[in-house]
């Protein structure tokens, strides 16, 4: 049988890029339903389906933006207006793909789907617009929802995120690293490799997700060959259509790739996101972020007059600062990318890496480790004085971040269970007493 997929993979503040494909399901041994290894069937290394259409409405149902393609299974989409919401469709021999004749993953099974796509995309705000801006976030997902307690958990984190874009006007959604760790229900190599180990890890999850939020990624040392025999990188780029999206962002001046993950990401006058590499580079004992052209991208991308924005948030894998329980601080990056930090002004970092929820602040500078998105360690930190911390959590989770003018809003929401609805996560502090409240960073 086969599963076809819809994923709006980007927008900016004129344009959109769309791809589609699918994948092929076999039900395995035991009865458990499982994507099968035909090749590629997703992603830009993805045999073309056919000639295919690309069309974008307005409000009314009209034809706006169209793009043909028989090459390829995306295509970017151009002439949009900033901070507009358009409906879109991918049309192949005559007919909209990814509509009809879905499947949900169950437990064990494969069901009807439940719930239409939701084929609508909205433009970033232009350069000079303040236009408030809410995302998601969370790190460390990537283990297949049929990967027992795990999965479980990615399930119902998928879940709480899925809830929060029905309620709120979630605008994109920002991975934190580990976007997969190995492919669930019987992989060959428990790694990421392949197109059949993203079924579960990440295609159908976040399917009511990808069809209208972008998602914008980082790498995690679970990515690349850092902790495991196989490299991810190549799946990354190619299910991620890393270089479609940021090649041309590199010939502005916004990204630093080849290899490695370097990028800004502007959204109007308020918010400037820059993804930073924090994963090893091309010799163990050396970061991305030390080689000599990503280096000389950061100095630029932290000058302290490069962001002409209210807001210029880091985001990577790997935190500064950890009060554990697994992981201890990263020397590296307070040494070599803290300064720039600083120097630029950031108020804010964000971080997977360590699995479970911690908020901390060392001088001006607050911090937000969101590494449960799947994976959880149950186990107490033990750094909380030296890392700054000011509250943790062992739960799962993601994040729910609010941009204003006044003040960077995060209030981390837990696991939500079948039936029910997103609840803030209940955070201890250092002293044993616990907090629910937003964290909220302020200018001064």
């Amino acid at each position: 049988m086969f599963e076809p997929y819809v994923q709006l993979v980007d927008v900016t503040a004129t344009s959109a890029l769309v791809a589609w494909g699918g994948f092929v399901l076999e039900d395995g041994d035991g009865g458990t339903w499982r994507a099968r290894r035909t090749g590629e069937t997703f992603g830009v290394r993805s045999a073309p389906v056919g000639r295919a259409a690309v069309e974008v409405l307005d409000r009314d149902g009209s034809v706006v933006a169209r793009e043909v393609v028989d090459d390829a299974n995306q295509a970017w989409i151009e002439g949009l207006e900033p901070a507009t919401t358009y409906g879109y469709r991918v049309v192949i021999g005559g007919e909209p793909w990814g509509v009809d004749d879905r499947h949900d993953w169950a437990p064990g099974d494969l069901r009807p789907a439940t719930r239409p796509l939701d084929l609508r995309l909205r433009t970033h705000a232009a350069p000079d617009d303040p236009d408030p801006v809410t995302f998601l976030a969370a790190g460390d997902s990537g283990v297949g929802i049929a990967a027992g307690e795990d999965g479980a958990r990615q399930l119902a984190v998928a879940r709480t995120m899925q809830r929060l874009a029905d309620a709120v006007d979630v605008r994109f959604v920002v991975t934190l690293g580990d976007t997969i760790y190995h492919g669930p229900a019987g992989p060959t190599d428990r790694s990421g490799a392949h197109d059949d180990d993203w079924w579960l890890t990440y295609f159908q999850p976040y399917r009511y997700l990808l069809d209208h939020l972008a998602f914008y990624p980082t790498a995690g040392n679970h990515d690349g060959s850092d902790e495991e025999a196989a490299d991810d990188r190549a799946q990354l780029e190619d299910n991620l259509y890393l270089t479609t999206r940021f090649a041309p962002r590199e010939e502005a001046g916004r990204a630093s790739l080849g290899p490695g993950l370097f990028y800004k990401l502007a959204l109007g006058a308020l918010l400037e996101l820059v993804c930073v590499d924090t994963t090893w580079g091309a010799e163990r004992g050396v970061h991305w972020f030390d080689e000599p052209h990503h280096r000389a991208w950061l100095e630029e991308a932290f000058a302290s007059s490069s962001a002409d924005v209210v807001w210029q948030v880091p985001f990577c894998h790997h935190p500064a600062w950890s009060a554990g329980p697994h992981h201890v601080d990263m020397a590296a990056q307070i040494d070599r990318l803290v300064p720039l930090y600083r120097r630029a002004g950031s108020r804010l970092t964000l971080h997977g890496h360590e699995h479970n929820f911690q908020h901390g602040r060392v001088d001006d500078l607050d911090y937000v480790v969101s590494g449960a998105g799947g994976k959880l360690d149950p186990r107490t930190p033990l750094r909380t004085g030296e890392a700054g911390t000011l509250s943790w959590a062992a739960e799962p989770h993601c994040l729910l971040v609010q941009v204003t003018p006044e003040a960077l809003t995060i209030v981390p929401y837990g696991a939500t269970p079948p039936g029910g609805q997103p609840v803030p996560l209940v955070r201890r502090r250092p002293d044993g007493s616990t907090v629910d409240e937003p964290i909220v960073v302020r200018r001064d």
